[in-house]
């Protein structure tokens, strides 16, 4: 179990406070397309306003490798964020993040006041967690709050190196939901507890399923990743996705989920197409039924019925890798049926940051779902297992 200090173990009235957020935003034309990661840093900034911190925010956007570049500037979010915080945001237009325009704003704070610093990025060292850069994101402040999961999975100044240089370091309440879902529901999950994997690769995931067979009840694999699995079992899957280097492996951890009792379902029907777009002809074949010039895009009826049986008397479910090509409409109900059958159990539904994520928000199951990971690979790093620098780096309690 992981127990880090969080910024409700601290007194921070007076303080200097940074912040490392997660505002890699989509932004299209100037404005941002989505919210979603400024609405998740809210109540940790407005817990350090409401307590008297001086806050000081940074966080990446895109990859500037280290160059000023405008479109790739934080100041659309110190925007969006005074509006939704109902105060000003001061953005500290500095390419160099910590210059003199940062000094100046962070000199100035009073109590309870916000600044943003610019795109963490704009420097090189950043990514190379480099020690200058690091001590000049500590000189600004008296503690460090790391809330960006996201990033979690990479030691970076922003989020690792400077925890050399300030003694008080905790997680945000982001970070700490994260811990609380993904860290310590999967070490010590209720049970019945069910893994679902899907997505396009076994490669992406092969970690995760090494670790979760120790763990859970059962295992679901749907995606793209699937017809490694059949094809390694001697089924015909046509043009389907496939990782032929990766089929031993498969086999492997069929063996694994036997020996360890854990049920392994694979599809038993497909949804399969002659082309990979929306708009060509498909059909519902059986298992080992994939002609050569066809591939499968989606798990079948017969398959939708098997998982969410499966899924029924769960108590803790994790769900990464959509079921299928959920970006079109044809080939996404499988991903719809299992997002369906998450948001009516009664359980904890935890979903694993990126493509499933993003199918949950966009099907509308978001607010039925327990937790939704902010993190894509930070999320299947932690369900591999793997310690996360930037949580590791914060004060134990």
């Amino acid at each position: 179990m992981l127990n880090k200090k969080s910024i409700d173990d601290i007194q921070v009235k007076g303080k200097k406070v940074l912040v490392r957020c997660d505002f890699n935003v989509p932004i299209v034309d100037g404005e941002i397309s989505d919210l979603n990661r400024i609405y998740g840093a809210l109540p940790t900034i407005k817990k350090l306003v409401a307590n008297g911190g001086k806050v000081i925010l940074c966080s990446h956007m895109g990859k500037p490798k280290g160059e000023a570049k405008p479109e790739l500037s934080l100041a659309p979010v110190a925007i969006q964020l005074a509006k939704l915080l109902g105060q000003e945001v001061v953005f500290a237009a500095d390419d160099n993040v910590v210059g003199e325009n940062a000094r100046k704003a962070v000199e100035e704070l009073q109590e309870g006041e916000i600044v943003l610093l610019e795109n963490t990025r704009y420097r090189i060292e950043e990514t190379k967690n480099g020690e200058v850069f690091s001590k000049e994101l500590a000189s600004l402040a008296d503690i460090f709050v790391n809330d960006a999961f996201g990033t979690a999975h990479r030691a970076h100044s922003s989020n690792v190196g400077i925890t050399k240089f300030i003694d008080t370091c905790v997680v945000g309440y982001l970070v700490q939901k994260e811990i609380n879902f993904l860290g310590n529901a999967v070490a010590a999950p209720e049970r019945p507890f069910v893994a679902i994997l899907g997505g396009a690769k076994v490669s992406d995931k092969i970690n995760v399923i090494d670790n979760l067979l120790d763990k859970v009840d059962t295992i679901i694999i749907g995606g793209g990743m699937a017809y490694t699995f059949l094809k390694a079992l001697k089924n015909d899957v046509g043009m389907s996705l496939l990782e032929e280097d990766k089929m031993d492996y498969a086999l492997e951890m069929i063996d694994k989920a036997m020996e360890k009792d854990v049920k392994f379902l694979l599809p038993i029907d497909h949804i399969v197409a002659q082309e990979f777009k929306n708009d060509t002809p498909f059909k519902v074949v059986p298992r080992g039924g994939i002609e050569s010039d066809w591939e499968g895009l989606d798990i079948g009826p017969a398959t939708r019925e098997r998982y969410t049986n499966a899924i029924a008397n769960a108590k803790t479910v994790v769900w990464n890798g959509p079921m299928g090509v959920f970006e079109m409409e044809n080939f996404a109900n499988g991903t719809k049926a299992i997002a369906d059958a998450l948001a009516n159990i009664d359980a904890t539904t935890i979903i694993g940051g990126g493509d499933s994520a993003a199918a949950v928000n966009q099907m509308g199951y978001g607010d039925k779902m327990t937790h939704i990971s902010t993190g894509g690979g930070a999320s299947l790093e932690f369900l591999e297992g793997k310690e996360l620098p930037g949580v590791a780096a914060a004060n134990d309690k």
